[in-house]
């Protein structure tokens, strides 16, 4: 039955429901601290050991009701352990979503439950109107949004900028090579510009972000830009492409 909702009304329920669970949580401003949202929102949270950044919902006997629980793997990345309980809180509020879409989630296979705790993590740590708002704020600067949302991960950031307008392409480089390129706009991204591969040459190599020229862009491309995530022994960069509004 999820496969014949449309994708529209399908994002909306989900951007909807996170909403609301933050609303009722009082979270009223980025970045979302989620083991705040989880204690708010009645839930126990325990470290289990149980894989890295990985986490468990259970329910633990205490006196005549089970106790929500929240079982989290270690992880020494924050940015992991957020998502992780984000991941699992988005697994108890899941039902939100199935009401507002009226499916019953028994209907539902596991992958599908799946799918909807990892879009809503994504929309309780990325909030879509807050998310529109900052970027529109700061004309979409990646570093800057994790200032603001800084739970989040660069990687899921840039990731939730493909769920929001404008038309966009965002690639992901690691170690020197494209790993994943995806779009908003189009069923499939081009090849990488001359202008994507000058602004991540020098984001690589100069460990800056970079911006390419307007002259230097292609018919179609509004703006690019590279943004470095270095770390000592790997480097990741991402790049976001600005389509021109007709595409």
């Amino acid at each position: 039955m999820l496969a014949e909702i449309p994708a529209e009304q399908f994002q909306f329920a989900l951007e909807a429901a996170a909403a609301e669970v933050l609303r009722d949580a009082q979270v009223e401003s980025p970045p979302v601290d989620c083991f705040v949202l989880a204690e708010r929102l009645g839930l126990t949270v325990a470290r289990d050991g149980w894989g890295v950044g990985r986490g468990r919902f259970v329910r633990v006997a205490a006196g005549s009701r089970p106790r929500p629980t929240i079982l989290l793997g270690d992880d020494p990345r924050p940015e992991r352990l957020q998502w992780a309980l984000a991941h699992e809180i988005g697994e108890s509020v899941a039902w939100r979503v199935f009401r507002r879409l009226a499916a019953d989630p028994r209907d539902a296979g596991d992958a599908a439950r799946e799918g909807i705790a990892n879009r809503l993590a994504g929309s309780l740590l990325l909030p879509r109107e807050w998310l529109i708002d900052c970027g529109a704020r700061c004309d979409w600067d990646l570093l800057e949004l994790k200032t603001q949302f800084a739970t989040a991960s660069h990687e899921l950031i840039a990731r939730r900028m493909l769920e929001m307008p404008p038309p966009v392409i965002v690639t992901l480089f690691d170690q020197g090579a494209p790993v994943w390129r995806r779009s908003n706009a189009l069923p499939r991204a081009p090849r990488l510009s001359d202008a994507e591969w000058a602004a991540w040459r020098t984001a690589h190599h100069s460990a800056r972000p970079a911006r390419a020229q307007n002259c230097e862009c292609m018919e179609g491309i509004a703006d690019v830009r590279a943004w470095p995530v270095h770390e000592p022994g790997w480097r990741r960069e991402i790049i976001r492409t600005e389509l021109q509004s007709w595409w």
